[in-house]
């Protein structure tokens, strides 16, 4: 099912109004997570963690574990995935920047469900040390043009694409 992000936004807003706990992560069907999409002071790079769990690149991200500040959620998911502390992580804006929902399939984790993935845009100032965790392979300041490379899902391109935007408008 290949739906635009206001088809997600709406799903997501029905899920959280028929689920009181649509922040726990052992909710089935589905939950809802929280992410960033973290990229350098010139909007020229992005972080991209080499996830072990599904064997491909992502942003930092993860469960709420019952937390409704997804932004809190996506902020330390950030700093976990990263080994950053929390202050040296920046929040461009309250507003979230993208939504998406995508199954994770069936694995020794856990059985197939949804992520309704709230994402919000972060900054790290790239001469930062990130020493990553154990939850990934390889962490990497991909720069824009190239993250298709890494990961080519519609979910990251669309981010990319607001990315360029984004920083289009600030050089105006």
């Amino acid at each position: 099912e290949n739906l635009t992000e206001e088809a997600f936004v709406a799903k997501a807003k029905i899920f959280v109004r028929n689920n009181e706990n649509c922040f726990y992560s052992k909710l089935l069907p589905g939950h809802i997570t929280g992410s960033a999409w973290v990229v350098d002071s010139h909007m020229e790079r992005v972080l991209l963690l080499h996830h072990k769990k599904q064997n491909q690149w992502f942003q930092p991200g993860g469960h709420a574990d019952c937390d409704s500040d997804i932004r809190r959620v996506a902020i330390r998911e950030t700093s976990e995935e990263t080994g950053v502390p929390v202050e040296n992580i920046k929040l461009i804006s309250d507003e979230i920047f993208d939504v998406d929902m995508h199954v994770i399939p069936k694995s020794k984790y856990g059985p197939r469900h949804v992520h309704y993935d709230i994402r919000f845009l972060l900054e790290i100032d790239r001469k930062t040390f990130i020493p990553g965790n154990d939850e990934s392979y390889d962490i990497v300041w991909a720069l824009l043009n190239n993250v298709s490379s890494l990961n080519n899902n519609l979910s990251t391109h669309r981010m990319v694409v607001k990315t360029r935007k984004l920083r289009n408008k600030i050089k105006l």
